[in-house]
This record gives structure tokens, sequence and C-alpha cells, in this order.
């Protein structure tokens, strides 16, 4: 539980989006985008701020029009997490963005136009310290390449990927990272493969267009969990058919499970059996719901029986282990206290609050003692 990651990432440049750093050693951002109208500010903001209250390192913000940027700009106004800006073919919008203080410009090089057009983005953007996201995505493949290659393939996606990055190379401008996405999980993949042998760029994690909250969540970590096996990517977006909320959600169990993010409770619980003292099931459902605010990273066990329970909890922070007549909690590795089933999920959440509470004491005084 408390051992490193085995995973060795690959090297990569790192750039900032707004306070958030992406690529080198920091940590794997996790972002979602909004599904509000851009120009209903109020409901856009009110969006963003459940995203980062969720735990979203950045979030993207469509903006197709004019309007849609001056609402951004208030939008931006009234938020603390990153913001990119998600524009295509207009690059008029991209330059009032960028004055209002975007974090990121997310664009396609080849779809806002003539060189001259580019040219004055990437000016915007070095003149006010806005990397670029160059988005790469099968659906929208130039039509050049849909003739070449007769369908979207992996070789499609880092071509156009390299395309884009030569007007950028053209401009000396490198502060930008790249996504090839695709919702095919075998194409993304390999595409992201061999792009992480041609560029020092970040890249950017997506298996696009992925499919309602189940489907979604099991095609996205299937890919995205390849990628991060192999130590490919600095930033994800979980694409769920669903509450964005859930991507940030989905996409920090599945950073938690391979070790590279500690945001949060890491519950470890049984499917259950007949051999349980208590219902599993409908305990975890309760604690996950009333433990979502805590983002102190903590190893929560929820075992319902004395098979496996005492080996789990004696390697979390807190462990529920089933037993009759009574079930025992270890704390910290070591037997603590036990608890009847009456009020178990109180009982169990008091003493999750009052571990989060020591932890979060101990950091301070760290940094007390460091200062």
């Amino acid at each position: 539980m408390h051992s490193p990651s085995p995973i060795v990432r690959r090297k990569s440049r790192q750039i900032h989006v707004g306070k958030v750093p992406v690529g080198g050693d920091a940590p794997i951002s996790v972002q979602s985008m909004t599904n509000t109208d851009t120009l209903d500010v109020a409901a856009t903001v009110a969006q963003i701020q459940r995203l980062e209250d969720a735990g979203a390192d950045i979030v993207r913000v469509s903006v197709p029009c004019m309007d849609a940027a001056e609402a951004f700009g208030r939008i931006k106004q009234q938020v603390n997490v990153p913001l990119v800006a998600d524009i295509h073919f207009d690059y008029k919008i991209a330059l009032r963005v960028a004055e209002l203080g975007v974090d990121c410009l997310r664009i396609n090089p080849g779809n806002i136009g003539k060189e001259e057009r580019v040219r004055a983005v990437v000016a915007a953007a070095r003149d006010n310290g806005i990397p670029i996201r160059i988005g790469v995505n099968a659906g929208s493949l130039e039509k050049e390449l849909q003739r070449k290659y007769g369908e979207p393939t992996p070789e499609a996606l880092v071509e156009s990927a390299m395309r884009h990055i030569d007007h950028l190379d053209r401009l000396d401008f490198q502060e930008y990272k790249v996504s090839v996405k695709a919702s095919d999980v075998f194409m993304a993949v390999a595409a992201y493969r061999q792009l992480a042998k041609l560029i020092e760029q970040p890249l950017h994690l997506g298996i696009t267009e992925a499919g309602g909250l189940r489907s979604g969540t099991v095609k996205s970590s299937i890919g995205l969990g390849m990628l991060l096996m192999d130590g490919i990517g600095d930033t994800i977006r979980v694409s769920l058919a669903a509450d964005p909320v859930e991507e940030i959600k989905v996409g920090y169990d599945m950073l938690k499970s391979l070790r590279l993010r500690s945001k949060g409770i890491n519950f470890i619980a049984c499917p259950s059996c007949s051999r349980q003292n208590f219902d599993v099931i409908a305990t975890m459902n309760a604690l996950e719901e009333r433990l979502e605010d805590i983002m102190t990273p903590l190893d929560v066990s929820v075992i319902g029986c004395v098979v496996n329970g005492p080996g789990e909890a004696k390697e979390s922070d807190i462990g529920l282990t089933g037993g009759t007549p009574n079930n025992l909690i270890y704390i910290d590795g070591k037997p603590a206290t036990k608890l009847t089933n009456d009020h178990l999920v109180d009982d169990l959440e008091r003493l999750i609050r009052e571990k989060v509470r020591e932890k979060e004491q101990a950091e301070k005084d760290l940094i007390a003692r460091g200062a």
C-alpha cells in the first residue's frame, strides 16, 4: 500500500498550465471538461467549482465563438483551477482568450488556417507565457490523411500530430503538449507509444468518446492503464458520457491503483460473500458517499470476515475486519478497538476522520519544523 510505484515514467519536458506543472517529475495531473453552455457563466462557474472540489487539477472549457471568449474571461475571474480554452478554426478567439488570462490553448495549428494566423497565435502564447495543447482525434483527421491511409490508423494519428508539431517547431515554440486520441483502445495505445518515441514534450492521455459511465470507465482504464504502465502520460482525461465530476473520480482511482497519485482515500474492500459479518456493499456505498470531501491520502480496508481481513488491515491506515460477535478495527496495522454492527458506518467514519486530522496535523508540524 505504502511502497512507491514500480513504474518508471518516460522523461519529458515540463510545461506549466497555470500553477500546475505538467511533465518532467510532476505528478500526473487529472482533468475534465465542462459540458455547460459557456455563455451561461454562472452554470459554468458552478460546474468548474464542483470539479475543483472533486480534485480536478485542470479544467477545459469550449470556446466556440467570440461571445464565448468574453464569457470565458468572466468565468476565469471567478475560479481558481487553471483553465484550458478549447478552440477550433477562428484564430481571433485564441488571441482574445490569451488577453483574458487563459492558462492553456487547445488548438490544432492545421485548422487555424494560414501561416500568419498560426504565427499570431504562437506569438500571443509566447508573450503571455501560455502553453499550447495539440489535440489530434481519429474522428477529425485531415482529409488528405484519410485518403492516404484509407481509415484512421495509429500512423495517421502520429503523422497528423507531427505536422502540427512542425508548425510550432518552425516558430521555435516548445511549450506544448500533445494528444493522439481515438475511441479504439488499440489505435490510441499504438499511436501514443509511437509518438512517445518521437518527441520530448508532455503527452495528454485519453481514450476519446469512450462511452457511458461503466463502459467508458472500463475502456479508459484498459487503454490508459496500458500506457501508464509503460510510463507514458503526463496528464489524463477520462472521457465519459456522464457527469464530468465522475471523470475526475475515475481518473484519480486509476492513478491510485497504479500508485501514481495518492489523493483521497484508497479503499480496499472485498466483494462480500456468505462469510461476511456485516453488509460490506452497503457499508462501502455509505463510506464512499460520506467521505468524498477527504483529499488527504489514506488507505482504508473494509473486509467482511477474518480470512483476509487481518492481513489487509495490517497494511492499511485503518482496517475493518468482520468478526463474531464484534468487528475488529486496526489502526496503523495494530488491533485498536471493536465495533458492533449497530452504528458501524457512523463509528468507522468517525475513526477515519480522526485519522485524517491526525495525518494533516502531522504534515503541518513537519512543514513548521522545516520552516
